[in-house]
């Protein structure tokens, strides 16, 4: 695995604060992709993976407000997608676009044919098989979809997406999306991208806020170490994109690499 100067580790001393820099990082990745692919033409557009959990809240409070001034990264020119999804209708609790329809897509001007997410209604093998087709026509030309910026959390077991500890998805190289009808974690079935369309992304941020990461990070050594065994996490390395943690003060407590400290205040 690449070393530790392949990524860059940011701590910020509250999890809002954490939420004003990532929100600012994506109106900024829009920008520069929009930029990078000649600007105005429709074609151009910023693609944007997001995962659940307590990244929603976080994007809710602060994405609206830093995407709100007009130009090259105004939500009308993104393109959204997400890193995983649970097997339920969209007006269930655990549905991740129902959360974000509700918290932050109702504040957010994207586009609803510009945002990709599964049929609930179908079969799971069905669900992901359909999703991927889906990502297909968003990024045709690509043979595996390669997103600008692709938000990522950690679980306690250090899961990633629905791609969890010893799990046979882990060594999945053909598929860009894969169902799991087993996941240990409720509800058991999920649709997500799979490693090889993570480590494609320009760019991928991990989020991790809280007390309760800190073990995952420091004691399973997430990033202070190679392991023979590594945790899914630990398997995201981009190919040619950029690896970003943004973590708090609680997540980073245990860690003893270097890491640069932030404040907005």
């Amino acid at each position: 695995m690449p070393g530790s100067g392949s990524r860059l580790i940011s701590v910020f001393p509250s999890p809002q604060e954490l939420g004003v820099s990532l929100a600012q990082l994506v109106v900024q990745r829009a920008a520069q992709s929009r930029a990078g692919a000649g600007g105005a033409g429709d074609g151009a557009r910023f693609s944007l993976g997001l995962s659940g959990g307590s990244l929603v809240q976080l994007l809710a409070q602060e994405l609206p407000a830093a995407a709100a001034p007009a130009g090259p990264a105004a939500p009308a020119h993104w393109t959204l997608g997400f890193c995983d999804e649970r097997l339920v209708p969209f007006d269930h609790a655990d549905s991740t676009f129902g959360l974000y329809r509700t918290h932050l897509l109702s504040n957010l001007p994207i586009p609803e044919s510009q945002v990709i997410t599964i049929n609930p209604a179908l079969p799971v093998e069905e669900a992901a098989s359909d999703y991927a087709e889906k990502l297909r026509e968003a990024f045709q030309g690509d043979t595996i979809p390669v997103f600008d910026l692709l938000i990522l959390g950690i679980g306690p077991d250090g899961h990633t997406c629905s791609l969890f500890p010893d799990h046979p998805l882990l060594q999945e190289k053909e598929k860009i999306v894969a169902p799991i009808s087993d996941s240990p974690k409720p509800p058991p079935e999920r649709v997500t991208l799979t490693l090889p369309v993570l480590n494609a992304a320009r760019m991928v941020v991990f989020v991790a806020t809280g007390e309760s990461k800190a073990t995952v990070l420091k004691k399973q050594r997430i990033l202070e170490s190679d392991e023979e065994n590594p945790l899914p996490a630990a398997l995201v390395q981009p190919h040619t994109g950029r690896l970003c943690w943004f973590l708090d003060e609680a997540a980073a407590k245990e860690l003893t690499i270097p890491f640069e400290k932030h404040s907005i205040l």
